[in-house]
C-alpha cells in the first residue's frame, strides 16, 4: 500500500533495546478531508527520514501490522502499526539533487592529438 503526504512531523530515533529502534514520521494527506497519519520506521529504516524536511511531499510504501496483547488482568487489546518500508519524494523536482557535472571543455581540431576519424 502507498500513501502520499506532506511531512508534518519527524520524530527522533528511539533506541528501545540493543536489538530494536524506531522513529515516528507523521504525514498529512492532501485529500478533500486531509488526514494527519502517524507512521513508524523501524530498525535500519529509521534513516529514511534523515534528510527529510517539514513540508516535503513524499510517497511512503507501508505495511499494516496488527497484534493482540493480553494484560496481566486478562484484558485483551488490539494494536495496529503503519510501518514504512520505503520512502521517496512524490515528485522528482522536489528531491534534492546533486549539481550537474561541469561540461567538458570544447576541443578544437587543431589541438587533437589522436588519429581517430571522428
Amino acid at each position: 500500500m502507498k500513501v502520499t503526504g506532506k511531512v508534518h512531523f519527524i520524530g527522533q530515533t528511539k533506541v528501545i533495546s540493543d536489538k530494536y529502534q524506531n522513529r515516528e514520521l507523521v504525514l498529512m494527506t492532501d485529500d478533500k478531508y486531509p488526514q494527519t497519519i502517524p507512521f513508524q520506521l523501524s530498525q535500519d529504516k529509521v534513516t529514511l527520514a534523515d534528510n527529510l524536511k517539514l513540508g516535503d511531499v513524499v510517497e511512503a510504501s507501508i505495511n499494516i501490522r496488527g497484534r493482540e496483547w493480553k494484560s496481566p488482568q486478562g484484558e485483551i487489546r488490539y494494536f495496529a502499526t503503519l510501518e514504512i518500508w520505503s520512502l521517496s519524494y512524490a515528485n522528482a523536482s522536489a528531491q534534492p539533487q546533486a549539481p550537474a557535472p561541469a561540461p567538458a571543455p570544447a576541443s578544437s581540431a587543431l589541438d587533437d592529438d589522436d588519429d581517430l576519424p571522428f
